[in-house]
């Protein structure tokens, strides 16, 4: 071989080695960009996590990924994988079951949710895991409050509410151990009845002035850019990141147009219990910071001080941080500084006394007697039976339940009296005639005179509701047998046990 020949020999195999190498090190660069890519998806890399087990390090010699020690992802790690885990479904799943609701916009009742997941699950959960998942707009209904008002309520749609509650199950862990032990509102073992009982507390400890400060509007006036950033200092995974956002901003359908949200949480979703608690833990931790002595539940917040200036002080203070920090707005109206005694705090009010009693707040019990009389119209030429079974008592069964924290009985006395004396009214106008009247009372065990007198009286029918004849005829002992509850012996069973 000439020696021309041979350097051309020489610089092929150098040529040829030279690429060889080029091609490894460019598959090398594949691989570790491809693991990048994955460790990205999974939510593995800097900045949403430390180094540390299982994540790359930097080559300590030239400042390059150790490729050959990183290992593959644990996808089941990431929030999204632990969203829609056959387990969490299913417990969510059961949850909008127990909750029931009306239809959203695409008019799929909680009734046909199962045979929908049935059909549509695979898809949905390709979409959830791939982040492509969007929801669909929420149907805006207006229910009345209890001050004549109206209040907006979202109803999205039940595939939406299964997801809704999938996250929050999921979420709600990580949030939970910073919440404030005096936040009471939609949280794990805690209750209105707890807030009470801290609020009553607070008073026999001589904090005799409160704060009563109502947020106006508070579900339709939350920022989302302050809500994201609160949720991202906890949550990684940009897959349920994203969720969250297109569940802030998913469409309002009302009229039927469809509008778009920017700011807000739709009452009424699964998911808007937590956020507004995620929202109002930055007031708590303000509070906290203060050392002030409150008691909140959603957006309820009492704040408890002994003296009327600090309370005027505390009011002045906390309005200006709620509405320059939080950018929430303050309910000018409901918000004052008050005694306990004349404020209601979640239906219940207290006693003047120095041991601080409960009692059931004026306010509530009007509000009953309100519903009652409507469900009294509704009774009107019914069997007496069947509608005290079917329309009042499951009406006083579920009232009672909630207000059995009172101490002081006198509600549930005057309840009684007068719930008996509308269904004697009820009874007086089904008779029509005084005919009809003289000879029912006569039925009823009245002798002939009184019930003659009784039935042609000339006077109105709530007087003869509450006359002795009607007593006579139907005492209590009669409505106790058609099945009627009694509020004053159902408060006295609660008693023996609390």
């Amino acid at each position: 071989m000439l020696p021309s020949e041979v350097s051309r020999s020489h610089s092929s195999r150098a040529d040829g080695g030279m690429k060889g190498r080029t091609e490894v090190a460019a598959k090398g660069d594949l691989k570790v960009r491809k693991t990048r890519a994955i460790q990205k998806r999974a939510g593995m890399l800097k900045p949403f996590v430390e180094v540390g087990d299982g994540i790359p390090e930097l080559d300590e010699e030239d400042g390059t990924l150790a490729a050959e020690n990183i290992p593959m992802p644990e996808f089941e790690t990431t929030l999204m994988e632990r969203v829609v885990e056959r387990g969490n479904m299913v417990r969510a799943y059961k949850r909008v079951m127990s909750n029931k609701g009306a239809a959203g916009v695409d008019n799929v009742s909680v009734d046909e949710l199962k045979t929908y997941v049935g059909t549509h699950w695979d898809s949905i959960k390709r979409a959830l895991l791939g982040g492509t998942y969007t929801p669909q707009a929420v149907r805006m209904v207006e229910i009345p409050k209890a001050n004549g008002g109206k209040r907006q309520l979202g109803i999205p749609t039940v595939i939406d509410r299964l997801i809704q509650q999938a996250v929050q199950q999921v979420l709600s862990p990580i949030f939970e151990p910073a919440f404030s032990e005096s936040s009471y509102g939609f949280r794990p073992k805690r209750n209105a009845h707890m807030a009470i009982r801290q609020a009553q507390k607070y008073q026999r400890e001589g904090r005799r002035w409160v704060v009563d400060m109502d947020l106006a509007q508070f579900f339709d006036e939350v920022n989302h850019a302050r809500l994201m950033s609160r949720i991202e200092n906890h949550v990684r995974d940009r897959h349920v990141l994203t969720l969250i956002r297109r569940y802030l901003r998913a469409g309002i359908m009302a009229g039927g147009m469809t509008s778009q949200r920017q700011k807000g949480t739709p009452q009424g979703s699964p998911l808007s219990p937590l956020l507004s608690n995620i929202v109002l833990d930055e007031l708590d931790k303000e509070l906290e910071r203060r050392r002030l002595k409150y008691c909140r539940y959603a957006d309820d917040c009492n704040v408890y001080v002994r003296s009327k200036k600090a309370a005027e002080h505390v009011m002045a203070s906390v309005k200006e941080y709620v509405e320059t920090r939080l950018r929430l707005k303050v309910n000018e109206k409901k918000s004052v500084v008050s005694r306990p005694w004349k404020r209601r705090f979640l239906g219940y009010s207290f006693s003047v006394d120095k041991q601080t009693k409960i009692r059931v707040a004026p306010e509530t019990v009007m509000r009953l007697r309100a519903k009652l009389r409507m469900a009294f119209r509704e009774g009107r030429g019914r069997n007496i039976g069947n509608f005290i079974r079917e329309r009042i008592v499951p009406m006083l069964r579920g009232w009672i339940v909630y207000f059995r924290l009172a101490e002081v009985k006198q509600f549930a006395e005057t309840l009684d009296e007068w719930i008996r004396r509308r269904l004697r009214l009820l009874i007086w106008r089904q008779w029509k005639r005084p005919r009809t009247r003289y000879m029912k009372l006569k039925a009823r065990g009245l002798n002939e005179k009184s019930a003659r007198l009784s039935a042609y009286n000339g006077r109105g029918a709530w007087w003869n509701s509450g006359a002795s004849h009607m007593n006579k005829a139907f005492p209590n002992q009669y409505f106790d047998n058609m099945g009627l509850l009694s509020l004053l012996r159902k408060w006295d069973g609660y008693k023996t046990f609390l």
